[in-house]
């Protein structure tokens, strides 16, 4: 979002905020869109597409909010086939841009061999005890 905000000037930003819990469970927790969304290109930032469950929840509730299908591109930095399979099947106009596509998903629902969790990376909460697989 930073990198976005200081090459794109003035840019009007929303978030939309996703439990994950598992390979299905999501659960909306917040939300704080432009009031004029459904007139704008949408360009929805999520790091990692993993099952693609909560990408395809984010992707609806833009739906919902009269964003058209075809004006949304999905941006991320690594991807499960999965993830990128499951957001095709539901949205075909949907636009994906990704730096890479991983081998797939581990028994947890991890991207493999990914760059371990995100949001512990972001945050700086990974637990020390558990290994990260370099990527490849």
């Amino acid at each position: 979002e930073n990198a976005l905000r200081a090459c794109c000037k003035g840019i009007k930003i929303g978030k939309i905020l996703i439990h994950r819990e598992g390979d299905n469970g999501q659960q909306l927790i917040y939300e704080k869109l432009p009031n004029d969304i459904s007139d704008r290109h949408v360009l929805l930032l999520d790091p990692i597409l993993g099952t693609g469950n909560s990408a395809v929840q984010a992707i609806s509730l833009l739906i919902k909010k009269g964003v058209p299908e075809s004006n949304i591109i999905f941006l991320n930095l690594i991807s499960a086939p999965q993830g990128v399979h499951v957001v095709c099947k539901h949205f075909p106009r949907i636009k994906i841009v990704t730096s890479e596509i991983e081998v797939g998903l581990n028994k947890d629902f991890r991207v493999i061999p990914g760059m371990g969790e995100f949001g512990d990376r972001y945050f700086g909460t990974d637990d020390d005890d558990q290994p990260v697989v370099p990527p490849k």
